[in-house]
């Protein structure tokens, strides 16, 4: 079972002010690891608050927000940013 990655167009903005090099580690972390795994959650974590019902995955110093949809397969990603500032 694979799932599909979709980008919100805003997280799409974001990884565009990204350098060239952190961009394509976040593409192959989503592609490798987490697309062609059975269950996607093992490697998030989930959040709290008012983040409440979306993940965050790690690539490196970023942080990669995403709404897992278990009826469609499909691992929409809203956001992602430097792990400083991601959160805000």
């Amino acid at each position: 079972m694979t799932w599909k990655i979709e980008w919100d167009e805003r997280a799409l903005k974001e990884a565009k002010r990204l350098s060239r090099e952190a961009r394509q580690q976040i593409v192959a972390y989503l592609k490798e690891k987490i697309a062609n795994n059975q269950d996607p959650r093992r490697f998030g974590k989930p959040l709290t608050a008012n983040l409440a019902g979306l993940w965050r995955y790690r690539s490196g110093d970023y942080r990669i927000i995403c709404r897992i949809e278990d009826h469609k397969l499909v691992i929409l990603v809203v956001k992602i940013g430097h792990r400083k500032d991601v959160y805000d």
